[in-house]
C-alpha cells in the first residue's frame, strides 16, 4: 500500500474480524514505517445459492458498516447505478454490518425449523400442514417464506452460520438457547424424515429405494448438509438398495462420497424403475411432470414420501399410489 485504499469485506465473517482485519494491516504499515490512510467496510452479501445474478442485480438491500465519512461517500458511489436506485440502503457500523448478515441466516434457519416441528404436530392431531403454512403466511407480521416444511435444511450457509453466532455468544459469555435449538432441531428432522420412511415401508432390508434429488436445494449442485445425503446413508446402513438422480449434483455426489454404494440413474423415470419407494428430497422443478400414471407400471411398489410436499395427495392416491407427505393427510 503506498496510497489510500478503500477495503471492503463482503465475506460471512464473525463478528469482529473487520476490526482484527484492520489492526493487522495497522501492525504491518507500523513495521515498514508507512504512514497510509485506509479504511475497512464491512459490506455483507445476501445472495442465494441458484439466484445469485438476480439477487445482485435485485438485492433486498445493501448494508455497509463504515467509520469514516470518505468511506461512506466511496460506497455510496459505488452503488450509483440504476438497479440499485430504490433498494434500501443501511448504513451502520461495522460490528452491526456483521451481525446483519448472522441474524438474518439465523432466523431463516430458525423459521424452518419451527415450520418443521409444527407439520410433525399436524402429522399427529390430523391437521394439514400446507393450509396452516398458507394461512400463517398472509400475516403479514410472518409472511410466507420460508413456511415449506421438509426433511431439513442444508448447504454451506445455515449450518455454518449457525454454528459460527453460536460460539460468537460463547465467547462474549452469552448462550443464544433459541438459536442453539435449532440445529439439533434440524438433525431430529432429517432424522424423523428416515422414520416418515420406515413407518411406511417397514424393514429396508432387501428393498429398493429411489431418490429424487441430492441437493439441498433446486437450482444448484450444493450438496454441503444435505438432508439427502443423510437420509441415502441410513437407507444403506439399515440394509436398502437406493438409485438417485438429480438434474445437477450427481457428480459432486460422486466425488465427495466415492465409497457409497448407490446407483446413479439418467432419468427421474429410470431411477424410479423397480423401486419399491419414491423419496422426493429436493423440489426440482422438472419432478413435478413425473408421469405417475405410467410409473405405476414400472414400479415394485407403489409408494411416495413426498418430503417437499410437491405433489397433489389426492392425485397421487386416486392412480393407486400410497402417498405420504409431510405434515399432510
Amino acid at each position: 500500500m503506498d496510497s489510500y485504499k478503500l477495503i471492503i469485506i463482503k465475506s460471512t465473517v464473525p463478528i469482529g474480524t473487520c476490526r482484527h482485519v484492520k489492526r493487522i494491516i495497522e501492525h504491518v504499515l507500523k513495521e515498514q514505517n508507512k504512514m497510509v490512510e485506509f479504511d475497512i467496510v464491512s459490506n455483507p452479501e445476501f445472495l442465494r445459492e441458484g439466484s445469485a445474478l438476480y439477487d445482485f442485480s435485485c438485492p433486498d438491500r445493501i448494508v455497509i458498516g463504515v467509520e469514516s465519512g470518505k468511506a461512506k461517500s466511496l460506497m455510496r458511489s459505488i452503488y450509483n447505478a440504476d438497479i440499485f436506485k430504490n433498494t434500501p440502503f443501511i448504513e451502520t457500523t461495522i460490528e452491526t454490518s456483521e451481525m446483519i448478515k448472522y441474524a438474518s441466516n439465523a432466523f431463516l434457519a430458525t423459521k424452518i425449523s419451527y415450520i418443521n416441528e409444527i407439520a410433525n404436530i399436524c402429522e399427529l392431531c390430523g391437521a394439514d400442514i400446507k393450509i396452516v403454512a398458507e394461512a400463517m403466511g398472509l400475516d403479514q407480521r410472518i409472511g410466507d417464506k420460508f413456511l415449506n416444511p421438509g426433511p431439513g435444511f442444508g448447504g454451506s450457509c445455515f449450518p455454518k452460520d449457525i454454528k459460527a453466532i453460536i460460539m460468537i455468544g460463547k465467547d462474549l459469555g452469552y448462550t443464544p438457547n433459541i438459536i442453539k435449538s435449532v440445529m439439533k432441531s434440524n438433525l431430529l428432522q432429517k432424522k424423523h424424515s428416515v422414520k416418515m420412511i420406515k413407518d411406511v415401508v417397514g424393514d429396508f432390508r432387501n428393498k429398493t429405494f429411489t431418490v429424487l434429488g441430492l441437493a439441498f436445494k433446486p437450482e444448484t449442485d450444493d450438496i454441503r448438509e444435505s438432508p439427502s445425503i443423510f437420509i441415502v446413508k441410513e437407507l444403506l446402513k439399515h440394509g436398502g438398495k437406493v438409485k438417485v438422480f438429480d438434474p445437477k449434483a450427481m457428480d459432486n455426489m460422486k466425488k465427495l462420497n466415492p465409497k457409497l454404494k448407490v446407483t446413479y440413474c439418467d432419468c427421474e423415470n429410470s431411477a424410479c424403475e423397480g423401486s419399491d419407494c419414491i423419496i422426493l428430497a429436493t423440489e426440482w422443478n422438472q419432478f413435478k411432470s413425473l408421469d405417475f400414471a405410467k410409473l405405476i407400471s414400472t414400479v415394485n411398489t407403489p409408494i411416495i414420501i413426498d418430503l417437499k410436499n410437491l405433489f397433489d395427495p389426492n392425485e397421487i392416491r386416486d392412480l393407486g399410489f400410497l402417498y405420504k407427505g409431510v405434515g399432510r393427510q
